[in-house]
C-alpha cells in the first residue's frame, strides 16, 4: 500500500473524540496565538500587500480575510490568511521538525470549514490532525529540505492542506489520495528570498494552503495524481530533501504513532518576531552582568551550522541590511537592537536599522557550535569582551515557548490579546478568544462572527 493511502486511511480513522483533552487544549491555544499574529500583520501594515489583494484577487465568498471584512473563496482566503499569519515571523514554530504548522494548518481548515459551514469540532481536528502529519514529514528528513534549498513548511504543508481540505469535504479515500498525487505538481518554496531579505516568504505557507484546497477540490471534480506523491522516485522525500527512501521509510515509521503520540504539544510559541533561530541569542543578552554599550569591544556568537546558514551568512550582509523585513533574519542587527533599544518588537523591523545598530552589528562575529543538538533544541552561546579585555559568557540551552520551557497560557492569551488590539476592539478580541477556548462545542460560523466585525468594510 503506498504512502499516500496509508496516510489516508489513518487519517479517516481519527475523529475529534479521538483527540486528548489536553491535545485539543493545546491546539486551541495554537489557533488562537496564528488568529492574533495574522490580525497584528494586518493592523501594523506588514500584511498591507494581502490586503490590497484580497481586492485584485476578485469574488466573494464565505471565509473570512483577517483585518477585513471581505468574504473571499476558501483558497483565496487562505492564501492571504497564511500570508499574513507568517508575514512578521511571529507563528509558531516545531522546531525539531523546523515546520511553521499554524500558518498553513489554521488558514487551511478555518477557510475550508466556513465554505462548507464545518462545526468546530471538524475543524479543530483537521488543524490539529494537519499538525501531526506536517510534524512528521519535517521528522523524516531533518534539515533535509532545508540543505536542498527548500522551507519545509510550504512543501509539506501543500500535502497536508490537501489531506485538511479533503477530510473537510468529505472526499472517499481514493479522491483523497488523488488529492495528494496533485498537490505534489503544486509543491515549492525556497530559500532565495534571503538574498535581499524579500517579503515572499511570508507567502510560502498561504501558497501552500490555498494550493492544497485546490488540490483537494480538482480531485472532487475527477482530476487524478499519482499515488506515490509521497515515495516515489519523483515524490515528496527524492525530490525535495536529501533523505531520499530513508527519509520515506521513516515518514512510513512514523504513522504507527498516529493518534498515539501527540507532536502539537511539543510546538513552540514565539515572544519575538523574528526568525526563531535568533531568539535564544536575545535570551542570552539577559545574562549579561551590567555593562555600558560604550564598553562593549566585541560580541561572539557560537552558531548551530544549521541555524547559521539563515542568521549569519553571509555575515556582512547580515550586519548592514537594507529593509526593515531583511533584518528579521539578522541575528547581529538583532541583538544590537535589543541592546539599543532595550526591546524586539515590531518597530524593530519597520524601518532599516539604524546607525547606532549597525555600528554595534559591526563589533560582533561568529563561529560554528561545535557541537549542537539543533534542530531538536535552539541554543545559543555568546562571548561578550569589554574594552578592558574581561569576558562573559553567556549560554541558553533551549529557546522559551517550546516543550523543555513552555509559556503559560496566560503569557500566550497575553500575546494574542496585543496582537489583535491592533485591529479588533477588546470587545471582540476578548469574544474571539472565549470562542476559540470552545470552539469545538459550536460551529465556525461563531468565529468568523468576531472576524467579520474586525478590519475596515469592503
Amino acid at each position: 500500500m503506498t504512502l499516500s493511502r496509508q496516510l489516508a486511511e489513518k487519517i479517516r480513522a481519527l475523529s475529534c473524540a479521538d483527540i486528548p483533552d489536553d491535545v485539543r487544549t493545546c491546539g486551541k491555544l495554537h489557533f488562537l496565538d496564528a488568529v492574533g499574529v495574522g490580525l497584528a500583520s494586518a493592523g501594523n501594515g506588514v500584511g498591507a500587500p494581502y490586503l490590497k489583494a484580497a481586492t485584485a484577487l476578485g469574488g466573494t465568498g464565505r471565509a473570512s480575510v483577517l483585518g477585513s471584512r471581505v468574504g473571499k473563496d476558501a483558497a483565496s482566503a487562505a492564501l492571504l490568511n497564511g500570508g499574513l499569519i507568517h508575514g512578521l515571523e511571529f507563528d509558531d514554530t516545531h522546531t525539531g521538525s523546523i515546520v511553521h504548522g499554524s500558518a498553513v494548518l489554521a488558514p487551511t481548515a478555518f477557510a475550508v470549514g466556513q465554505d462548507v459551514d464545518a462545526s468546530g469540532a471538524d475543524v479543530l481536528r483537521a488543524y490539529i490532525l494537519g499538525w501531526e502529519v506536517l510534524v512528521r514529514i519535517g521528522l523524516a528528513a531533518p534539515g533535509g529540505f532545508q540543505s536542498r534549498g527548500f522551507q519545509v513548511t510550504p512543501v509539506g504543508g501543500t500535502f497536508v492542506a490537501a489531506l485538511q481540505t479533503a477530510e473537510l469535504l468529505g472526499l472517499d479515500v481514493d479522491r483523497t489520495v488523488a488529492a495528494l498525487g496533485i498537490a505534489l505538481s503544486q509543491a515549492s518554496g525556497v530559500f532565495e528570498f534571503l538574498t535581499n531579505g524579500s517579503s515572499v516568504k511570508s507567502m510560502h505557507p498561504g501558497w501552500a494552503a490555498h494550493a492544497g484546497i485546490v488540490a483537494a477540490n480538482l480531485a472532487a471534480a475527477g482530476l487524478t495524481g499519482p499515488e506515490t506523491a509521497i515515495e516515489g522516485r519523483m515524490g515528496l522525500f527524492q525530490q525535495f530533501t536529501n533523505g531520499g527512501a530513508d527519509a520515506a521509510a521513516r515518514f512510513a515509521a512514523s504513522l504507527e504513532t498516529l493518534g498515539r503520540r501527540w507532536h502539537i504539544v511539543d510546538a513552540a510559541y514565539k515572544f519575538l518576531p523574528c526568525c526563531h533561530y535568533i531568539h535564544p541569542y536575545v535570551e542570552a543578552l539577559d545574562q549579561l552582568r551590567t555593562v555600558s554599550l560604550a564598553d562593549i569591544r566585541s560580541i561572539h556568537c557560537l552558531v548551530a551550522p544549521g541555524a547559521a546558514q539563515i542568521i549569519c551568512e553571509p555575515w556582512s550582509l547580515k550586519q548592514s541590511p537594507t529593509t526593515g523585513p531583511e533584518a528579521r533574519w539578522s541575528l547581529p542587527i538583532v541583538l544590537a537592537a535589543r541592546l539599543i533599544d532595550g526591546t524586539v518588537g515590531h518597530s524593530t523591523f519597520a524601518a532599516p536599522a539604524s546607525a547606532a545598530v549597525r555600528d554595534l552589528a559591526a563589533r560582533m562575529s561568529w563561529s560554528p557550535m561545535q557541537t549542537s543538538a539543533f534542530p531538536q533544541r535552539f541554543e545559543a552561546e555568546l562571548l561578550v569582551t569589554s574594552r578592558d579585555g574581561s569576558q562573559q559568557r553567556c549560554r541558553v540551552e533551549d529557546v522559551l515557548g517550546g516543550a523543555t520551557r513552555p509559556p503559560s497560557a496566560g503569557q500566550i492569551r497575553a500575546k494574542f490579546t496585543a496582537n489583535a488590539g491592533l485591529v479588533c476592539s477588546a470587545g471582540d478580541a476578548s469574544g474571539l478568544d472565549a470562542a476559540i477556548s470552545v470552539m469545538e462545542h459550536h460551529p465556525v460560523s461563531k468565529l468568523s462572527a468576531y472576524l467579520n466585525a474586525s478590519g475596515p468594510a469592503p
